[in-house]
């Protein structure tokens, strides 16, 4: 075979998808059952096209380099990727740290290298798209930049080849529609909201609101997708506050994010042990939710449930009971099942803990609106049980290292001391007696705090604060990914989207 630029294989490069270059088959024509053939030789290292300079790199680690031996599959994330700006040493130590480190924070929900999809699926894929492999590195330089702490001129440089490459793709609907692009324009929407430059992330949200709605809706995405849609809706909602999509009904009917399979049992055997809740008159829309996903958790102890099945789930609950939620201003729902709503949502997240984003800023604002409610509900006059002690025991988790984190510490202690709860497994009886899933790291979130608070009951005039009431908030995502400051509003003013956009 001669050597071309072109690498793919026919059927990739006939139906204009990206080609993993495995041999003898690649993994789209495996999938597809079909012949796979290359008509070219895929080539290991590419000639530097005019004005990339000398020192960009397109070539694979030697043979007697450290990191070869680090494979998955029949993949060797070394053999051939896009050309890049970047020396070749830069480039294979980022995606060393892409496969070894980014990879598992973008993703923590499945630590295994042969399972986790950032290897498995956006890994591959990123071989042989340069936009997503620009993109894929710049989340890896980042990471070594903040670390640093001398500037981000090598991800500044990456950004604004990413933001190139894109604008490119976006000009062929066929290209535009493909996972590469849709996955590339979400991760720059991440990496913008984390830098602070929050209008610009949102422009990166919209358009790839857009490139869903080219593909026929999230759900149709996540037939064929299933990581892209799961990182498009979280990310987009995370990034905008607010979900950006509709979920499914009860049965899986719809366009939008669709139920688990455990949703879509029968719930109603569990209402008989629910009649506080039923006689509170908590909205249906919420008693729904907080019925079903009791059932979910039951039936989560009994079968195999997946971390992918748990961030399915978190991600549906919380965009339904969001899109539910009345307008502030002309509300009419009682504050109970606001504060049963909110306090769904926190508690989600805290055992859901952070994927591809930290959903720091979305919990904060969830916080401030569930301590209005519970102020609400302070008004009227009730007696303390268990429902109360799910809900200060869920704010001071999601409240850890704020303000609002003393708030909840000192209703907390006035309603220990009226329950008579003298320790930690008092309280976790009557947590478990409303909602509770059952997790690997469930009680060591929420056990902290409450020891503490029972250590200052013991010891009056003893202090409680967020440091040493557990430490820092465990559902939160790795700092190493967040700038300590705002970066300026984009990369000397380039920015994309789907009408128009300076290079």
């Amino acid at each position: 075979m001669r050597q071309t630029l072109r690498r793919s294989c026919t059927a990739c490069a006939k139906s204009k998808h990206s080609c993993d270059l495995r041999t003898p088959r690649c993994s789209r024509c495996v999938k597809r059952d079909v012949p796979c053939n290359y008509a070219n030789e895929p080539l290991t290292a590419l000639p530097a096209a005019p004005g990339w300079g000398d020192g960009g790199s397109s070539r694979p680690l030697e043979a007697s380099g450290t990191l070869t031996a680090y494979r998955f599959g029949s993949l060797d994330p070394f053999d051939s990727y896009p050309q890049t700006r970047l020396p070749r040493e830069r480039v294979q130590r980022l995606i060393y740290s892409f496969i070894h480190k980014i990879a598992f924070q973008y993703y923590p929900l499945d630590l295994n290298p042969t399972t986790n999809p950032f290897l498995i699926s956006w890994w591959p894929l990123a071989l042989g798209d340069p936009a997503l492999f620009h993109v894929s590195l710049q989340t890896a330089c980042l990471d070594e930049e903040l670390l640093a702490q001398k500037g981000f001129q090598t991800s500044e440089l990456l950004m604004a080849d990413s933001v190139s490459l894109l604008r490119r793709k976006v000009q062929d609907t066929s290209l535009a529609v493909q996972d590469g692009t849709m996955n590339s324009v979400i991760t720059l929407a991440a990496i913008e909201f984390g830098k602070g430059n929050i209008k610009v992330s949102q422009m990166h949200v919209d358009g790839a609101i857009r490139l869903v709605n080219m593909r026929g809706g999230i759900n149709s995405v996540r037939q064929t997708s299933p990581l892209t849609a799961r990182m498009i809706s979280w990310v987009s909602m995370i990034v905008m506050g607010h979900p950006q999509f509709e979920t499914q009904d009860d049965v899986g009917i719809g366009d939008g994010i669709p139920p688990i399979p455990e949703w879509q049992m029968d719930p109603t055997a569990l209402y008989d042990d629910l009649s506080e809740l039923i006689s509170m008159e908590v909205d249906y829309a919420v008693r729904n939710v907080f019925v079903r996903l009791r059932s979910a958790f039951q039936q989560a102890q009994r079968i195999h449930f997946p971390t992918t099945r748990l961030h399915d789930l978190t991600c549906f609950v919380i965009h339904r009971l969001l899109l539910t939620a009345p307008d502030t201003e002309s509300s009419h729902s009682s504050s109970i099942t606001e504060c049963i709503r909110y306090a769904i949502i926190l508690y989600m997240f805290s055992i859901h803990g952070p994927t591809y984003y930290s959903h720091a800023a979305m919990m904060h604002s969830i916080v401030i609106r569930f301590i209005d409610q519970l102020k609400q509900l302070e008004s009227t006059p009730r007696v303390y049980g268990s429902l109360d002690a799910w809900l200060l025991a869920i704010g001071l988790v999601a409240s850890t290292g704020t303000p609002d984190y003393q708030w909840f510490i000192e209703r907390a202690r006035i309603m220990a001391a009226s329950l008579r709860l003298s320790n930690w497994n008092d309280v976790l009886v009557r947590i478990k007696c409303i909602l509770w899933m059952e997790t690997l790291q469930g009680e060591d979130i929420f056990r902290p705090h409450w020891d503490a608070i029972f250590s200052t009951m013991n010891h009056p005039g003893a202090c409680i604060s967020p440091g040493n009431a557990g430490g820092q908030l465990l559902c939160i995502s790795p700092s190493s990914l967040v700038p300590s400051k705002p970066e300026p509003a984009s990369t000397n003013g380039r920015q994309w989207d789907m009408s128009v956009a300076s290079p």
